[in-house]
């Protein structure tokens, strides 16, 4: 939205001869008017920037969300640990990215692998960003981190949480996004220069930059660290070792599913932007459109979910609906903006595929992952990559992206698009293995990644943390159940009233 200039020369001639003083009432005239553009101007940056700090808060309170459905994902012995894990990724990722990462995503002008300015928020506010960007980026950041917790729970020591989440934040995941969505980044869409195709990608919300990169870093946590004691008995068969509490799990998805509303919609980081002379269509539509998509991808991936694992196990599950609602999610973010409502349905009915599929695979490789993490956010981020390479609307991508950046094979791009998406996927695969692979097994070799035999079977609660969080009695005899609580009342015993004589 550009600014009016009024012309005080060109305003008098408009006047003619016969107006007494024309030049004084045009410069009075434009002084007014170029007042009240300002003050429209500022509106606008007011508008925009309030947009993007509420969308902030929804995608910060998403941290809540982690919490509960990992509280409720693993046994009751380890929820205090867990919950401290979820406290501090928010906590040690706020330090880092402000010192390191926010710089290293966006610290422009600079080249296409790294940022290398506004260290510490240094020359902010800019033209380019305000301290609103950075919070927002910020919750990303440490979602990133909450997703690689959730695959290394039940089991890591408390000093290798602090290592991985500060070196996730502050230099793995702003690497990937700078790549991916600053203005200078070999690969991104918003540069016209990039190196992929002349197109770049098209990962609106992150299922690449987000949800790959916490997937895979917790994926080789996971797989380095190895399974958790008793998920597979000595014939290598799958024993469930169910999360304590349902109703945390259901509680935390719920809370992602309305956090999901500012990490997707509110990526467009403004709202007052108008597409066409129509007063009614502008980037306020967009973000409209984007929540619906979200939404109807998050549902189908549910319902899929339901029937899906009904048939396979003979159970109406809540625990697997909440996981195929996460993914559906997760797959919708690539493309959200971008594909129309019906797309999405296909998005979410994929992606419960994918998610059950990954879970197959991970029990026939004996991979322990207490909440999915790796498969429902590395698998469906994946397939959310290619999902929105081949659904693209080419209208859609050019509100956003400007002309010049293909769309999707399916609707008559051609399939340079999902070339740049593949080529995405095997980036970022690469580089987080690169970097994170190396990081856990150092850890594993200095013996500071896993806990002793004895702390896990015991719980972190109790061995790490001080106390349980709740008073229970963890029956190991009853896993193929679940854990099973039993409330242990406090003993009371009869005052003695006989004296010694």
């Amino acid at each position: 939205m550009d600014s009016v200039v009024c012309s005080a020369d060109e305003l008098a001639r408009l006047f003619g001869s016969n107006v007494t003083n024309a030049n004084a009432a045009a410069d009075f005239i434009c002084s007014r008017f170029n007042t009240s553009d300002a003050n429209f101007t500022a509106t606008r940056y007011a508008v925009d920037n309030t947009y993007l700090l509420f969308s902030a808060y929804l995608v910060f309170s998403m941290q809540l969300g982690f919490a509960m459905l990992c509280a409720g994902s693993v046994r009751a012995k380890n929820t205090m640990n867990i919950m401290l894990t979820n406290v501090l990724d928010a906590a040690t990722g706020g330090l880092f990215y402000y010192l390191f990462g926010f710089a290293f995503a966006f610290g422009g002008p600079s080249n296409g692998f790294i940022g290398k300015h506004n260290f510490g928020l240094k020359a902010i506010p800019s033209e380019t960003f305000d301290y609103s960007n950075f919070l927002y980026q910020w919750a990303f950041a440490i979602a990133a981190a909450g997703i690689t917790s959730g695959s290394i729970a039940e089991r890591t020591q408390f000093v290798a949480y602090l290592i991985y989440s500060s070196f996730l934040t502050g230099f793995v995941y702003p690497v990937v996004s700078h790549w991916f969505w600053a203005t200078d980044g070999w690969a991104s869409a918003f540069n016209t220069d990039n190196l992929l195709f002349s197109s770049g990608v098209i990962d609106f919300a992150g299922s690449g930059v987000v949800h790959m990169v916490g997937g895979i870093a917790g994926f080789w946590g996971a797989l380095i660290e190895g399974p958790r004691i008793g998920r597979f008995d000595h014939t290598g068969r799958s024993v469930s070792l169910r999360g304590h509490s349902a109703s945390l799990v259901v509680l935390g998805t719920f809370l992602l599913w309305f956090g999901w509303y500012g990490f997707n919609p509110g990526s467009f980081n403004k709202i007052l932007v108008a597409y066409t002379a129509d007063s009614y269509n502008g980037q306020w539509s967009a973000v409209g459109r984007t929540a619906v998509t979200t939404t109807l991808a998050g549902c189908t991936a549910a319902l899929t979910t339901l029937f899906g694992k009904r048939i396979l196990s003979g159970h109406w599950n809540v625990t697997d609906v909440c996981n195929g609602l996460l993914g559906g999610f997760a797959a919708i973010t690539a493309g959200c903006a971008v594909v129309e409502p019906w797309a999405a349905i296909i998005c979410g009915f994929v992606a419960a595929l994918v998610l059950i599929g990954c879970n197959k695979l991970a029990e026939k490789f004996k991979y322990d992952d207490p909440l999915e993490a790796a498969q429902l956010h590395g698998g469906c981020g994946a397939w959310g990559v290619i999902f929105t390479a081949l659904f693209a609307r080419e209208k859609y991508v050019a509100q956003i992206y400007g002309a010049g950046v293909n769309h999707g094979l399916f609707m008559g791009g051609g399939g340079r698009l999902l070339a740049a998406h593949v080529i995405q996927i095997l980036v970022i695969i690469g580089w987080v293995s690169v970097t994170m692979g190396p990081l856990f097994l150092v850890l594993h070799k200095l013996k500071l990644l896993r806990i002793s035999a004895e702390d896990e079977m015991a719980g972190m609660d109790l061995t790490r943390h001080g106390g349980f969080a709740y008073i229970y009695h963890d029956e190991e005899e009853t896993q193929k159940q679940g854990i099973k609580l039993r409330k242990i009342e406090p003993s009371s015993t009869a005052p003695n009233n006989s004296s010694t004589v």
